[in-house]
């Protein structure tokens, strides 16, 4: 059992996969042995996140999640620390391995505690598991709120109750948790729904245990990618060995974007950096004349990479078809993925791009993919690698779907869920800021995927590693953007 290390690539499992995972690692063992190694698991963790714990609460629930609390209980009592157990459910209806653990816990004279108990200094939820998304209701209700709002640290065991392995959507309200205060025990593999959508709030800290079972079978669902490494840049290099990259956006009270998209690009390390604004009559920002104006229909957009839609408005669309038929490779963000939206007849010109090699990512947000998949922003955040994947698919390209856990999608590949980023991010520009260090790392040379997802890392890296005391901005952030370069020897 280890706290996961979120620097180092995983393979993510989602239900179907575990349980298959499960059913093979149990054929070769003997009966109960992987509950009874998650209780064994679940008792060490409990015991380090509160080690002079007066009252630790084990709430236990109706199926194979409750017997791992029964499992926990029993080894805590063995090891003479004090328990309250819970019981939401039926023992008559418990699963055979389940039943096991019950039977073992009633026979060792562990009584089952018929409330909350008043004062615990840890909460451990075993209340709902694998599979079990539903809404707890009754008393499996009000055990979860009176977790909440305790003060307490609280370990869920496997997943946090209500929480969907695959999709990361919590039927339960995960409350807002302080620093250390949510802990989240993953048996036997690591499961996609903890790490998008409302996974991170409800899980907290992620350890995680194999239970000595052997994941390699079974191709993963999804991955968290690690830390990509350092850039690496020769000294006898120049401005032309990373690539030009064009900005074009910025229509009439929107060039922010532009600017910001252009500046990260330049401090994530593009050669040059050329931006086409769509408001001929702006200003150009004084602190940035390391970048170059130039009228967009003049670029050689077969040279460059192009980094379309930052602040482009409908002013985006006149440009937007000669782009995609025309760019070396593409970001294509915010009002460009508009334009693509309002006509779907463009969509030819993407797969036309696919056909040919041609390098094109997509950074989304959950309201513009729903767009471009004509449903709604619920349905999106519902099931986040599949509205990603469906995209990537359907438009043959590389897709970010931005928010909590954002999902990078490609064609031919499983999708990766970056773990990096915090709150901080849901400020005004800093998707603009992405776009340009995608549009940064695609120029470089790297492949569409490498290049979203060493983006999205970084990006995300650069505001986890925000100091506390210093005012945060996009502008602030896109100059931070080279988090990823390596430092001259």
């Amino acid at each position: 059992m280890h706290c996961l290390d979120l620097t180092l690539p995983h393979p993510l499992h989602g239900v179907a996969a575990s349980r298959h995972i499960e059913r093979a690692a149990a054929a070769h063992l003997p009966a109960h042995t992987l509950m009874r190694r998650a209780g064994a698991a679940t008792a060490r963790l409990a015991m380090a996140l509160a080690p002079h714990a007066r009252c630790i609460w084990i709430a236990c629930g109706p199926g194979n999640n409750g017997g791992d609390g029964f499992a926990a209980a029993l080894e805590l009592v063995r090891r003479g620390r004090p328990v309250t157990v819970t019981f939401d459910g039926d023992a008559q209806r418990l699963p055979s391995d389940a039943r096991d653990a019950f039977d073992r816990l009633c026979a060792a004279g562990i009584p089952l505690a018929p409330e909350a108990p008043v004062h615990f200094d840890l909460a451990v939820d075993a209340l709902l598991g694998l599979g079990a998304s539903r809404a707890p209701g009754g008393r499996m209700r009000d055990h979860l709120r009176i977790m909440q709002t305790s003060g307490a640290p609280v370990l869920a065991v496997d997943l946090p109750s209500g929480l969907d392995a695959d999709t990361g959507r919590s039927a339960a309200d995960p409350g807002i948790a302080g620093p250390g205060q949510r802990h989240c025990l993953s048996l036997l593999t690591l499961k996609p729904g903890l790490f998008t959508a409302q996974g991170r709030d409800a899980a907290g800290v992620v350890w995680f245990d194999d239970l000595g079972a052997d994941r390699t079978s079974v191709p993963p669902d999804a991955r968290l990618p690690g830390r990509p490494a350092r850039a690496s840049r020769p000294h006898d290099s120049h401005k032309g060995s990373f690539g030009d990259v064009a900005v074009i956006g910025g229509a009439p009270g929107m060039t922010g974007a532009a600017w910001l998209a252009a500046t990260a690009a330049l401090h994530a390390g593009a050669g040059r950096v050329f931006v086409g604004l769509l408001d001929d009559e702006a200003p150009s920002p004084a602190a940035d004349d390391a970048l170059m104006r130039r009228n967009p229909r003049s670029l050689a957009l077969d040279r460059m990479t192009v980094v379309c839609g930052c602040g482009g408005g409908v002013a985006a669309d006149a440009l937007l078809p000669e782009v995609l038929a025309h760019a070396k490779s593409l970001v294509l963000d915010a009002d460009g993925l508009n334009a693509l939206g309002r006509h779907p007849d463009w969509r030819e010109l993407l797969q036309k791009r696919a056909q040919a090699h041609r390098a094109t990512v997509l950074t989304p947000h959950p309201l513009e993919a729903a767009r471009l998949l004509k449903t709604d922003t619920q349905a999106v955040q519902a099931d986040r690698l599949t509205a990603a994947s469906q995209l990537a698919h359907a438009l043959g390209c590389t897709v970010v779907l931005k928010g909590s856990g954002s999902v990078i999608a490609s064609p031919d590949d499983c999708p990766r869920i970056n773990p990096t980023g915090n709150a901080r991010l849901a400020t005004g520009g800093t998707g603009d800021v992405l776009a340009g260090m995608v549009g940064a790392a695609l120029a470089s040379g790297l492949d569409p995927q490498s290049a979203a997802t060493q983006a999205v890392w970084w990006h995300g890296a650069a505001a986890d590693s925000w100091l506390a005391d210093r005012p945060f901005s996009a502008s602030q952030l896109a100059r931070h953007a080279g988090l990823g370069l390596a430092l001259p020897a």
